[in-house]
Formats: C-alpha cells, structure tokens, sequence
C-alpha cells in the first residue's frame, strides 16, 4: 500500500511543504533528522508553526471500529471498504512563526525521537512491506497544507534483530508482516496499533502449529516479546480467545542473554504448553485456561 495526497486548504497560489528525510534507517526510540522545506506562494502568508507527523497504513479487521478512535491525531485516509486506514501516531512541533514571504524558500531543520514502539520496516535492509512516512504541516492562519509523507525507514533494535534471528536459525519463516488496529490486553502497549509479523513454523513444530504470530513491545530499556501461537487443527483455532505469552528482554546494555537460540525456543516450548493447556480446558467448558508457571521472571502467558 502507499500513502495518497491530501489535498490541503491553501489552494492555488498557495505555499508548498516538503518533507526531506536524512539518508539511512532510525531505530525505535532513536532520533529521525531531516528539514522541511517551504516554497512561498503568490501571496505571502503567516506561518504560526510547522507541524511534524509520523504516519502509519494501518489495516481494520471487518466490523471493527476504524482507525481514527484512540491514540495521537488519527485521520482515516483509506478508500471506502479497503480495510485500511492512516494513522498519525507522533506529532512535534518542529518550527514558527515567521512570515513566509511570496516565492520565498526556507528550510526548517528538525530532531525528533521516535517512539518506542514504531514499527520495523526492514530486517537486514530488506523491506517488510509496511508503509510508515513522515509528513509536515505549515499552519497558516489556522489553516495548514501537508506535504506527501516521506518514507520512514526503520530498523529493528538489537534484540529485535536478534529473536528475529533466532527464528530463522529455529527454521522458522516469515510469511507475513503487518499493522493491526488495537491494542494488545495485559501489556503495555501505547500506540493504538500493533505490528504483527507471522512466522510459519520448523519441522519441529509442525505437527502443532499452523503459525505464530510474533509482536514487539519496547520501552526505554526492556523489549516485551508477545507470541500468539495458532495451533493446528486446534479446537479453539475456529475463534474464542486467543492464547497469548508474554516474554521480557533488554535490549540495551550487556544484560541481554548469550544464547537467543536456546531462549527462543524455550519460549516456543512454552507458548505451544500455554496452548495446550488453553485448548484442554476449552474442550472441558472453563472459560479461561490455567496459566502456565512461568519458567523465568520475565515470562507471563494471558489470553485476549
């Protein structure tokens, strides 16, 4: 998917924003540069402050709300039944006021952080196929023209990076990546949406799982890691709850673990044992499973 063009409220003669991002990926929670450049029109205009957006596609699931109830300056762009949305999930004011002369040119730098929980874009610079931009908005006298999003580039931070190598050294695969409107209960979570990146499982785990679903949570200094296993032939797998455990990491400092290998399967072990559990209980009539004991401090399983 991409981004489409606002039209903004200036109109012809108007002036144009433009949104320049420095060359290269940012991690979540690191600090996006770039500038904003701004061209005066046939007449000069007053500038009260530029404006800064991160922006997100993001997909609804059919009969949910859409993505413009909760969270910092939504805005639904999508077309008519397509599912999808454009979610503004950071905002800054980065510059004004000044008076914009007409055919005027200024550039307006900016730093800003982004948050901890922006999606990946990338893994090993290959893209992921989500679409995350950058747009600028010049307000002018209360009204504002936006620019087209730049494309945002992110990285995964180093212990996203490094489960996501786990898996694959696992034997698992990656069949999916995308944003999913909602929040995750019993967590953490900020945003007003998730990204939800699919794994098809190992031979060893193929008997039992159809697919994981696997969603990053990161604060300052912890990355929540939360596994959603979709069991094979399951008797939950046609709906109800969904079984989830919940994994906690640091992702900076020297306090993360040696072997990812070992600690990432033993977290498949567990969420497949969590939803075992679930699926025994569920055939048995209880409404809700009972929880596994956690094998670390860090670790706690739920169901949404």
């Amino acid at each position: 998917m991409v981004f489409k063009r606002q039209p903004g409220p200036l109109g012809v003669g108007g002036p144009t924003v433009d949104t320049v991002l420095d060359a290269g990926a940012v991690r979540p929670g690191g600090t996006l540069s770039g500038r904003v450049e701004l061209a005066g029109g046939t007449a000069g205009h007053d500038v009260e402050q530029v404006v800064l957006e991160l922006v997100a596609r993001v997909e609804t699931a059919p009969g949910e709300p859409g993505a413009g109830e909760s969270g910092a300056g939504e805005s639904g762009d999508g077309e008519p039944g397509d599912g999808a949305g454009v979610v503004a999930f950071g905002r800054y004011s980065v510059g004004g006021a000044f008076r914009l002369a007409a055919g005027e040119r200024r550039e307006v730098p900016f730093s800003v952080r982004l948050p901890w929980e922006t999606p990946v874009t990338e893994l090993r610079g290959r893209p992921l196929g989500l679409t995350l931009g950058v747009r600028a908005e010049p307000a002018a006298g209360g009204d504002g023209d936006r620019s087209d999003p730049a494309p945002l580039r992110v990285a995964p931070l180093p212990a996203q990076e490094a489960v996501l190598e786990a898996f694959e050294q696992l034997g698992f695969g990656l069949r999916s990546a995308g944003l999913e409107h909602g929040r995750i209960g019993g967590t953490g979570q900020r945003l007003p949406f998730r990204q939800e990146i699919g794994l098809t499982p190992s031979a060893r785990y193929a008997h039992q799982l159809d697919e994981i679903e696997l969603t990053f949570l990161a604060v300052p200094d912890a990355l929540e890691v939360v596994l959603e296993t979709d069991k094979r032939g399951g008797p939950s797998s046609g709906g109800g709850h969904d079984a989830l455990s919940r994994f906690t990491v640091p992702h900076t400092g020297p306090a993360g673990p040696q072997d990812w290998d070992d600690l990432v399967d033993g977290w498949v072990r567990e969420s497949v044992e969590h939803r075992e559990s679930y699926d025994c209980h569920a055939v048995f009539g209880h409404e809700s499973p009972a929880p596994s004991p956690p094998s670390t401090p860090s670790t706690s399983s739920t169901e949404l």
